[in-house]
């Protein structure tokens, strides 16, 4: 284990879950990432060991087949993992939080039908909320769900966007509007509903009213699928309306998302830790003036910067998935801890970008890929604007002027 980022307090378990997970991502996943991702290739023998591992059902209750593990348990693997590389978290991201909602929100049938094989890696989840011209303001979604006339099932229809794990999924968790049962005038977030749409891997019209387009092509974050989701006279059984009722939607996916905020501050540590772990390496090994480049006072005082970076962010990530663990309300501390970690994870990044001088524009090392990477974090999940309204509204609440 590094000297950086440690987590006082764990059990002798979580110990031993750190450790293998550490141990599979040197000897599974940092040998094969950059090549993986130069090919924008799915990585299919690491997701096979993530399901040995029986990391998908980290969190899931163990009578359902999981290890009933705890947020911080978990986001600590996805730091882990993430140094190793980011796109392997996302993997895990979206199923977990589609499992999340399932165990906090689904119905005994939902709960028994989708979460042992969930936990098993069997079932792998994506959940889908943004559309083309939505970004931020989840309640100006478009997608409707409409109850059809015999009333045993909703017929869906509209464009989603940016669904990680969009063909690689089997189970999709999709926001919705529903007007039934809210009258005109209702406000637009209590008459959503999270949809349950089951499907197999795949592209194209992978079944009637449901084509999932090819991948969309992006500077970083390969290797995971990244795509839309099109629906058109969709069918869905009004049993897989989540947790049996309509209008609750909105209220499930924001639950949802704050587990989303906690996995991406936790990918940030990780990236970041690698990062540091780069350029306090390559520092030692590159000479100039006479002396190793890790003996100018310059580059030390960017290795103690990013390191200090590293420890923050940390810190502040495992505070907010405590916080969630012991629950309560988290949305001021996952809104801090992703706003934080994904913007100094930009910065460690760039810094051992700096410190590599040409070499880091080489894509024979590693940190050509981090660099490209770190971006995705700063948008992720909420973009750093929109931790900042969160935080601030929170921090109104918290201190409320008694005039």
């Amino acid at each position: 284990m590094s000297r950086l980022a440690q987590t006082a307090g764990l059990t002798d378990i979580q110990r031993e879950i750190l450790a293998t997970v550490r141990d599979f991502v040197d000897k599974e996943i940092l040998p094969v990432a950059t090549e993986l991702e130069h090919r924008d290739e799915y990585p299919v023998k690491i997701v096979e060991g993530l399901k040995e591992l029986g990391l998908f059902g980290l969190m899931i209750p163990e009578e359902y087949g999981g290890l009933g593990e705890s947020l911080l348990t978990y986001a600590l693997c996805v730091e882990e993992i993430a140094r190793g590389w980011m796109s392997v978290s996302g993997i895990v991201n979206t199923h977990f939080i589609v499992a999340y909602l399932l165990q906090r929100y689904g119905t005994p049938e939902q709960k028994e039908t989708f979460l042992p094989r969930m936990a098993a890696g069997e079932v792998r989840g994506a959940f889908s909320m943004s559309e083309p011209g939505l970004g931020s303001d989840v309640a100006a979604i478009t997608s409707r769900g409409v109850r059809d006339a015999d009333g045993d099932a909703y017929v869906l229809t509209g464009q989603k966007m940016w669904l990680t794990n969009g063909g690689t999924s089997s189970l999709v968790a999709v926001l919705c509007r529903t007007d039934e049962g809210h009258p005109e005038g209702t406000a637009p977030h209590r008459s959503m509903t999270t949809f349950l749409v089951e499907k197999e891997p795949g592209f194209g019209e992978i079944r009637p009213g449901l084509t999932i387009p090819g991948k969309i092509e992006k500077m970083g974050y390969k290797g995971v699928d990244t795509t839309e989701l099109l629906m058109d006279g969709l069918r869905i059984p009004a049993n897989r309306v989540l947790g049996g009722a309509t209008g609750q939607g909105f209220y499930q996916m924001m639950d949802g998302v704050e587990i989303g905020r906690v996995n991406v501050a936790a990918r940030g540590c990780g990236v970041a830790q690698r990062a540091f772990e780069l350029g306090v390496s390559y520092a030692q090994q590159r000479h100039t003036f006479g002396k190793a480049i890790a003996h100018h006072q310059a580059i030390q005082f960017k290795l103690a910067e990013m390191a200090t970076k590293v420890e923050a962010a940390h810190a502040m990530m495992v505070n907010a998935a405590r916080k969630k663990d012991s629950g309560e309300r988290n949305d001021l501390e996952a809104g801090m801890a992703k706003y934080l970690a994904s913007e100094y994870c930009k910065e460690v990044v760039e810094d051992a970008f700096r410190i590599h001088g040409g070499y880091g524009f080489s894509k024979e090392y590693e940190i050509e890929r981090l660099y490209r990477e770190a971006p995705m974090l700063l948008i992720g999940e909420g973009t750093a604007e929109i931790q900042k309204m969160i935080i601030g509204r929170r921090l109104l609440e918290e201190y409320r002027f008694q005039g």
